[in-house]
């Protein structure tokens, strides 16, 4: 088959394409053939080194397609079942071995290229909103990079949860896909020149939330513009330096949390409820999927340039039928 291989850690140039040999499902795997691979900043993180993998390795955490072969013990699953996965590795190729419980059937009416776009960001944002903090009606949120993968998603759940959402993001052009994703007030911000505007949006009170995955340096803005006992949800070590925290140094009472994203769905009942809950969202239209770049295989290195370029809005997915 044809893969992207990580031999060495670096920048985008380090991915390259090779012929790798085709899995074999071991006792408790399937192999999925993949019809669309996401790209993901924990992919750019794993490519970079920040993440302790062995090399070589093919990157890639979320995708979907067909089952191919069972290994054994494997129930619940046949031959051609379409599917759609997270894994810690190997989702850059045209064939996935992969754990039977971190596999989830997809309906019918979802496309395969929806499914793989929704596992990973859609799971992160779908904790964010129900576990690490949810928020009600009437509340207020700010959601940093609000028209990117995550914060679209985040952005969109909130809503449907009645919360006021103050979206954040970097360009000018990017403020018309913060709104149709139901941002309330859009502020183009490109560091933590934030505060002031939260600040009088809210009437000096701040927001009951932070939703931020804009890397170090805008962790201590964003502590700024939480209310007393607010919650900052932290997702951003893969894009800045992780910032160093006394706790004496936070400007308030307020809660901290850095979502891992392991534990968002730790077991396979968990994966299945919340991708099910996802499913329904989006069959019924309350929920949309912006996939705004499509790679062939080949190219996952400009993948890589563009989602940390900060320039893409949306999710990227690779082709690895092209």
């Amino acid at each position: 088959m044809r893969a992207v291989v990580l031999e060495e850690t670096g920048g985008p140039e380090v991915l390259k394409l090779r012929e790798w040999p085709d899995p074999e499902p071991k006792a408790g795997e399937l192999v999925v053939d993949l019809d669309f691979s996401g790209v993901n900043f924990m992919d750019t993180g794993t490519r970079a080194g920040f993440l302790p993998l062995g090399l070589p390795l093919i990157p890639g955490v979320e995708g979907a397609g067909r089952v191919s072969a069972l290994g054994e013990g494997v129930d619940g699953f046949a031959i051609g079942d379409r599917v759609a996965l997270l894994s810690d590795s190997g989702g850059y190729a045209e064939k996935i071995a992969i754990a039977a419980d971190r596999v989830v059937p997809v309906p019918d009416d979802i496309p395969s290229d929806v499914a793989a776009a929704t596992m990973m960001q859609g799971l992160t944002a779908h904790h964010f909103v129900t576990e690490s903090a949810p928020l009600t009606a009437g509340e207020t949120a700010l959601v940093h990079s609000a028209a990117g993968g995550v914060g679209r998603l985040v952005t969109q759940l909130l809503t449907l949860r009645g919360v006021r959402v103050i979206g954040l993001v970097s360009r000018e052009e990017k403020v018309a896909a913060a709104k149709a994703a139901g941002a309330d007030e859009v502020l183009v911000s490109s560091g933590g020149d934030f505060v002031g505007s939260v600040m009088e949006l809210t009437g000096g009170e701040g927001v009951h939330a932070v939703f931020d995955g804009g890397g170090a340096t805008t962790f201590w803005p964003s502590t700024e513009v939480l209310r007393r006992v607010g919650t900052l949800v932290y997702y951003g070590p893969l894009i800045g330096d992780i910032p160093k925290v006394s706790m004496f140094d936070l400007p308030k009472s307020i809660k901290v949390t850095y979502a891992v994203f392991s534990d968002h769905i730790h077991t396979p009942d968990l994966l299945r409820r919340h991708t099910g809950d996802l499913f329904d969202k989006i069959r019924e239209g309350e929920l949309r999927i912006d996939i705004t770049g499509r790679y062939p295989l080949g190219d996952a290195h400009q993948a890589h340039s563009d989602i940390e370029s900060r320039r893409t809005s949306g999710k990227l997915l690779l082709d690895p039928s092209r």
